[in-house]
């Protein structure tokens, strides 16, 4: 009995190890990861439909997130901050001949490689490649669409303004406990006086460090991998009520965005019909946005939904937050939007002896993924995607709900 027990407890502690030499952190980083950290990770349990030959690539709408960035001026000063407080701890002990022996060489002597920047929010020379190898493989992806010369009429591109969404002060204090914790974890381990705006910092660090810099074993080796998730889905669930399925108005905003898309299909529907010649009409509307719209469009679209959540959010019930950790989940920042992260709805026109003449198919990061709305598949008869994805949507007027002052009972459904 003895000896199972002592197997048993050699296993379990090998398998902690074998897992901890495979967390590769920088795929856990929420929004701030970088799109060749995660894109072609993928429900292993679905399958991706069998579009017939016969099928071809009519029209092509991208909604892309920027790449890779620098961090905004206020985040420069917040790491300048914290440099200065941790030489302040370290002036501290030092003085009160209090041992430095546990905590790491390079957090002692550590200053902000950002330091004395002027800009921030910059797009980085990796965001730049993200993007530019992207086009590439898109272009090579669907050689039947962008088979022409550049032209802004056949391939308009739009970018969207900066925009940033205030912090709410109920996002910040159901983070708190989980900083508490850390922290306390961290005080005890490194035996050093850390308080909960230091950790908070130094995991904004580790993020910008791996991203950006490409450094793992700095303030990413502070944390253990345990630590990390549990951050990871700290800044998850903040993603998922501020811009996600938190609060249905997120993603209401972005109807008008959605219903442009299906307009853009109309219009490539009637230049087929209507016999236009090549190089007179749009074959692929490329949009370039933050995560503020990324993330609503996928709401939209009822991507990353747990289970029957599809018809809450269409009857615009209030969702369960994403389950803590280690308990799996479907809404992950680093897969439903990381740097570069896109969705892409593929018009496809059909022989007319098929079941619809044309269908959507909907890809996110590049690969097909099910849309709970057609019955779990990525490939969806364009009509029945009308019918059941985007007309719920459309019963609110996007001025009614950006304008407080407006009688509610006076709002009028948009139509497609």
């Amino acid at each position: 009995m003895a000896m199972a027990a002592i197997l048993l407890l050699f296993l379990t502690l090998f398998s902690n190890s074998k897992a901890d030499q495979d967390f590769d952190i920088r795929q856990h980083l929420s929004t701030v990861t970088r799109y060749g950290a995660v894109k072609d990770i993928v429900d292993s349990s679905f399958s991706s439909s069998d579009i017939p030959d016969a099928c071809t690539p009519l029209h092509l709408n991208l909604v892309a997130r920027h790449g890779t960035r620098s961090p905004t001026k206020k985040r420069m000063r917040e790491l300048e901050k914290l440099a200065s407080h941790i030489r302040e701890l370290v002036k501290e002990a030092n003085y009160n001949n209090v041992s430095l022996q546990k905590v790491p060489a390079w957090l002692q002597q550590w200053e902000s490689p950002w330091k004395g920047k002027l800009k921030g929010g910059q797009l980085d020379r990796k965001g730049e490649e993200e993007l530019y190898q992207l086009g590439i493989r898109v272009r090579e992806r669907f050689p039947d669409i962008f088979n022409e010369e550049y032209h802004p009429d056949v391939y308009p591109i739009r970018t969207t303004h900066d925009y940033r969404k205030n912090h709410e002060l109920a996002v910040n204090k159901m983070k708190e406990p989980i900083l508490v914790e850390i922290t306390s974890a961290l005080v005890k381990r490194y035996e050093f006086k850390f308080t909960i705006h230091d950790i908070s910092s130094l995991w904004f660090l580790s993020k910008q460090e791996s991203s950006l810099l490409d450094i793992t074993d700095q303030a990413c080796s502070l944390f253990s991998p345990t630590e990390v998730a549990l951050l990871e889905w700290m800044d998850d669930l903040e993603v998922f009520i501020l811009k996600g399925y938190g609060n249905a108005l997120n993603y209401r905003i972005g109807v008008p965005l959605l219903k442009d898309v299906v307009q853009s299909m109309d219009q490539a529907i009637k230049a087929k019909e209507d016999n236009h010649a090549p190089g007179s009409y749009e074959k692929a509307r490329l949009r370039f946005a933050h995560a503020e719209t990324v993330v609503p469009f996928s709401c939209l679209l009822g991507l990353f939904l747990e289970g029957s959540d599809f018809e809450r959010i269409q009857k615009e019930e209030p969702l369960n937050l994403p389950p803590k950790p280690p308990q799996n989940r479907k809404w992950r920042g680093s897969i439903v939007a990381p740097f570069a992260g896109n969705n892409m709805l593929v018009l496809y026109s059909c022989p007319a002896n098929f079941s619809s003449k044309y269908a959507v198919q909907v890809i996110h990061n590049e690969h097909p993924i099910p849309i709970p709305g057609c019955d779990g598949t990525d490939f969806c008869p364009f009509e029945v995607f009308k019918e059941r994805i985007v007309r719920p949507h459309l019963k609110h007027d996007y001025n009614t709900l950006c304008n407080v002052n407006l009688d509610h009972s006076k709002q009028k459904p948009e139509t497609m």
